[in-house]
């Protein structure tokens, strides 16, 4: 089969123009049509990014949000831990907590005649004050202080005064100005860095917490079995209500210390995480923004195009071309403008 050949009618080359410009002008509608589906395409392409940075902005509120829950429930757990210590204190005699007490009744619970279960829990009880985590935990109590605290994390100034913006309910045209301030590079490294920060706090407090409760629990169910003991050591009896109630109100207040520590650390992260919220919505509007910036200029190229189609069956083309080619070079200097400064 041989390939059609495309003749253009002897009329229509009379009236095609022949100067150079003339000869531009007549590929008009072509180009026309290629810089409204560029534009089109421009105007896509923003769109998308405009949704995913929402989508984004969405999926870090609700990592803000958590931190927040985590930060309200420390506080509050803090809180409960400080008011049943001060009101146990009131209640009762108080004493610092002496860990040689501690131990010597420990060791009385593991070699005295004792009903069953009372050596078992002073085998175990001895081995919790014995072990590593066992003997911080004794220190952090009888100190009244935890692990050793992050520093405060370093921020620059534009990312202060952003976090200072969210917490005073700024006006969004002012946090405009001050998120425009603040480098999303910086951001993210201050955010890996208190996330790594809480992380440490909670290895150096794992173990201690978890000598903390052992020794806790063994002292109570002892304490049950004796419930009108005396105090450790002065009647026979290893562990009383007294001894039980010094290393309670010890555990309470490095408990209300250590949440209160957790909850700074993470209310610094939501901080951080409320910044890169506010960053992803204003990439959003202005991404959206110049989506609808290029679809104004795809409409001016798409009118570039119709006013070249019409011409084509006009007497007077080069008029009509001239308009469309000014409608398009309109629409991609508008393109520009908006690429560039928007």
């Amino acid at each position: 089969m041989k390939p059609t050949k495309i003749t253009v009618p002897e009329a229509l080359k009379a009236d095609l123009p022949h100067t150079p410009f003339g000869k531009i002008l007549s590929a008009t509608p072509v180009v026309m049509a290629v810089v409204a589906t560029m534009l089109a395409g421009l105007a896509s392409s923003e769109m998308t990014r405009a949704q995913y940075d929402r989508s984004l902005g969405a999926q870090q509120q609700s990592k803000a949000g958590d931190q927040w829950s985590f930060f309200q429930a420390k506080r509050l757990r803090g809180a409960i831990q400080r008011n049943t210590a001060d009101l146990l204190q009131t209640m009762a005699e108080v004493n610092p907590l002496d860990a040689a007490v501690l131990s010597r009744a420990a060791e009385q619970l593991q070699g005295q005649a004792s009903p069953a279960g009372s050596t078992e829990i002073g085998k175990q009880l001895l081995a919790a004050i014995q072990s590593s985590g066992g003997q911080q935990a004794l220190t952090y109590l009888r100190t009244g202080e935890t692990p050793a605290s992050p520093a405060g994390l370093s921020l620059d100034p534009p990312m202060r005064a952003a976090i200072e913006g969210v917490e005073t309910s700024m006006p969004d045209a002012e946090m405009k100005v001050l998120m425009g301030q603040v480098s999303l590079t910086n951001l993210e490294s201050s955010l890996k860095t208190a996330r790594d920060q809480a992380q440490a706090f909670d290895t150096a407090t794992k173990p201690v917490n978890q000598a903390i409760e052992q020794i806790d629990g063994l002292l109570n169910r002892e304490a049950a079995l004796h419930p009108r003991a005396a105090v450790g050591g002065g009647s026979g009896l290893a562990v009383g209500p007294s001894l039980v109630r010094d290393f309670t109100a010890a555990r309470l207040r490095y408990a209300a210390l250590r949440y209160e520590i957790e909850a700074r650390l993470n209310q610094t992260i939501a901080n951080l995480y409320e910044l890169q919220v506010r960053k992803s919505n204003l990439s959003a509007e202005q991404h959206h923004l110049r989506s609808q910036r290029f679809f104004f200029g795809m409409l001016a190229a798409q009118a570039g195009v119709i006013i070249s189609t019409f011409a084509m069956a006009a007497r007077n083309r080069n008029f009509l071309w001239s308009l469309a080619a000014g409608a398009g070079l309109i629409a991609v200097a508008f393109a520009v403008y908006v690429y560039l400064f928007i």
